[in-house]
């Protein structure tokens, strides 16, 4: 009796443990939120939990089709992880398809580790730390998760691949379109950050390139793209990820602000970039497991 109530104790102190590490979520609804996590993890569990990783990201992302494309939902009061699975817009659907992904990947179906995988993910270390430690800049972000083992960038391994250099400071740059900046604190974390991304050295393939044959035949189904911008101060202007079609034929699924929603497009993915004037090139993103 006495080691079956010292097991029941040890089972209450590490669920209480467990607890006290989850950290405050500010959700957009939570019953509807959570639901639906579950819904889509154990969905996506049965069709592809044994794939490889870009095959969960193409499978998960189209779940979120016809979703409304809502900007700034990450912003408040208070710095704290964000969960809204009814409004996204291209970062915010991007973090939330990768962390759906990396939760099947552990064989786990439950919406609180798809909220610690969210977390990982979307801030510095893993930890939230206050505004500036959310990983604003996609840069930031494929370096911060390179290094701690969740991401890969595969933009290198394109033979077409090259080099830019480019100083990152649109945010501190443009302060007043950001209202958190507002504080003075928030200001001063944003330009530190910003000191590690002088002179940044990044590999992209060109607009031009990338519907030639030796790009097209090395994207994989669930590819997350980050599309690179001739805007002064900024590395990446949008991001999405790569669809293939049965005819072999790469396209571009996206929360897009000109449709409204999550959408994908119906033109190939070379067509995007031809007529995006803005846009210089892309990155490619893969999961690491």
């Amino acid at each position: 009796m006495k080691k079956e109530l010292a097991s029941i104790l040890c089972l209450l102190a590490s669920i209480c443990g467990m607890q006290a590490a989850t950290p405050h979520v500010r959700f957009k609804n939570e019953a509807t939120d959570t639901a639906r996590i579950n819904t889509i993890l154990i969905d996506a569990a049965k069709a592809v939990g044994d794939a490889r990783p870009e095959k969960r990201v193409a499978y998960i992302a189209k779940q979120f089709a016809g979703k409304p494309y809502v900007a700034s939902t990450l912003e408040g009061e208070t710095e704290e992880l964000t969960v809204n699975m009814d409004e996204m817009d291209c970062t915010t659907l991007i973090d939330n398809v990768a962390a759906l992904a990396f939760t099947i990947g552990e064989g786990r179906t439950s919406w609180r580790d798809f909220i610690y995988n969210l977390k990982r993910l979307r801030y510095a270390g893993g930890e939230i730390n206050g505004y500036a430690s959310r990983l604003h800049y996609v840069s930031a972000w494929i370096l911060d998760n390179v290094h701690r083992g969740n991401l890969k960038e595969a933009t290198n391994s394109f033979p077409e691949a090259e080099y830019t250099v480019k100083t990152l400071d649109f945010i501190s740059r443009h302060h007043d379109k950001y209202p958190a900046l507002a504080d003075s604190a928030n200001l001063d974390g944003i330009k530190n950050v910003e000191l590690g991304y002088r002179n940044h050295r990044y590999p992209y393939i060109k607009s031009s390139r990338v519907g030639n044959k030796g790009v097209t035949a090395q994207l994989h189904d669930g590819d997350i793209i980050a599309i690179t911008t001739k805007i002064p101060g900024l590395d990446v202007q949008h991001m999405g990820i790569v669809v293939i079609g049965d005819d072999g034929i790469p396209h571009l699924l996206h929360a897009s602000s000109a449709a409204g929603k999550v959408t994908t497009e119906t033109a190939p993915l070379a067509d995007y970039f031809r007529k995006n004037r803005s846009a210089t090139g892309m990155r490619v993103i893969r999961l690491c497991e």
